[in-house]
């Protein structure tokens, strides 16, 4: 029997070793779900973050406290331990820089110390966002370079990308079909059958490894294309005073109409993949035009949201310099602790320019990770009142609970609520004699 097909037989079977590089949104569900067939490994080099798992305490709600302290999983710093694994896979961030050009550091990284603890055989899997061709020309010659094997006799390797919706109790890791890739077919009937043992929803293998990268960055670059549309629809119909919630209820009413609503996209996915393939696109010749036109708008709507706050602060009669103004949440969407990359940022420093006092709250936020990454203190409610204005960025639960004539309450004058979410209705906020104006 070839190796090929022990290590099939050893996957089939659930006797093959599995190593997770990277334990945040992507890495932590994965490890625990083949944690539930497979012996595996959990690696991660925030020694905090590995010690917090060991102890049951899932920062990124993703797993939740219980469910973790009841699998077994050997988390660990060591890369060493890698080397008892059969298949390792990597799901490390993959952001972008100051220039919003690709920063595959950590993935590189990750790629050098698996390459230099990986044993013969190994399967290498990457489930981080790439552009098209990276898996290849990037991670494989450091695979290669740190491990001195050759690829495709020493290892071969594999892409799956990632499909995980922080906060989303319905479309989970197991409920999502998974996209499969490999570097021969005997590698993607092996990656077939590992995936297959926890997906429920069912495989599509990838003829493939540039197709299985080039779908991942296209799912996500349509989506955030579609939000910058009726993100600048939302602009015109302010000018025409139209209200562009109601446009949408009646817009979808018909069968084939894409609802999507206006708001800031940040995070480490819609915010990022753009760009990924756009520079893969100049790489080769290929200036996109749709794609950077809808990056373009929606990286500028915090500083719209802004400038629409001040306005409304005018016509509301408040004083701009030294106003009090209260922002309800941080994160880069709802229900989650994550602020990466989030665009609430904007709306903060925009604001403070203009000399506005400022003051952030976020129920699931981390008070350090904040300060570390925007230099913000979160503050409680109830530190901050009372406010002139009120700026409801991000979609909490908690928040969403808070009603209009609780919130009156917070107001130094008649108060102005800035709905980003599109939560409360005109109506009921002229109702509280509030002035309101939302996306």
């Amino acid at each position: 029997m070839s190796t090929t097909d022990k290590l099939k037989s050893r996957v089939i079977d659930n006797t093959a070793v599995i190593a997770i590089v990277g334990l945040g949104y992507v890495g932590l569900p994965l490890a625990a779900a083949f944690a539930s067939k497979f012996d595996t490994i959990a690696f991660d080099i925030n020694q905090k973050k590995v010690d917090n798992y060991i102890l049951g305490i899932d920062a990124t709600n993703e797993i939740g406290n219980e469910k973790l302290k009841s699998i077994d999983i050997q988390f660990t710093c060591n890369p060493e331990d890698l080397s008892r694994a059969d298949i390792i896979i990597i799901a490390v961030p993959t952001p972008i820089d100051d220039a919003k050009s690709p920063d595959l550091t950590a993935l590189i990284k990750s790629s050098q110390t698996v390459g230099h603890n990986m044993k013969k055989g190994v399967i290498v899997v990457y489930e981080s966002t790439v552009y098209p061709g990276a898996t290849e020309e990037v991670c494989v010659p450091v695979l290669e370079k740190y491990s001195d094997m050759t690829f495709q006799n020493g290892f071969t390797v594999g892409y799956s990308p990632e499909r995980i919706n922080p906060s989303d109790k319905v479309h989970r890791l197991e409920t999502i079909v998974k996209v499969v890739s490999g570097s021969d077919k005997e590698t993607l009937d092996i990656l077939d059958a590992l995936y297959s043992s926890i997906i429920t929803a069912g495989i599509h293998k990838a003829p493939t490894i540039k197709i299985a990268e080039a779908a991942k960055v296209i799912e996500n670059s349509q989506r955030d294309i579609n939000i910058a549309f009726v993100n600048e629809i939302s602009m015109i119909f302010d000018k025409l005073d139209i209200d562009t919630t109601a446009v949408l209820q009646a817009a979808a009413t018909k069968w084939n109409f894409l609802n999507f609503t206006p708001g800031l996209v940040g995070g480490h996915c819609i915010g990022v993949d753009p760009y990924y393939l756009s520079y893969k696109a100049q790489q080769v010749g290929y200036y996109p035009q749709i794609i950077l036109a809808g990056r373009r708008i929606n990286d500028e709507m915090g500083l719209y949201v802004a400038s629409q706050t001040v306005k409304k602060m005018i016509k509301a009669g408040c004083p701009i310099k030294g106003a009090k103004a209260l922002v309800l949440g941080l994160t880069f969407k709802e229900n989650v602790p994550d602020v990466r990359n989030t665009k609430v940022i904007d709306i903060v420093d925009e604001l403070e320019s203009y000399g506005v006092d400022v003051t952030v709250c976020d129920c699931h936020a981390e008070k350090q990770e904040s300060f570390k990454e925007y230099g913000i203190m979160l503050s409680e409610i109830d530190e901050s009142l009372p406010v002139d204005v009120v700026i409801l960025a991000v979609g909490h639960d908690e928040y969403k609970s808070i009603s209009l004539s609780d919130m009156k309450k917070w107001f130094i004058g008649a108060g102005v609520l800035i709905d980003v979410k599109g939560i409360y209705s005109p109506k009921e906020a002229a109702k509280n004699s509030i002035s309101y104006w939302r996306l």
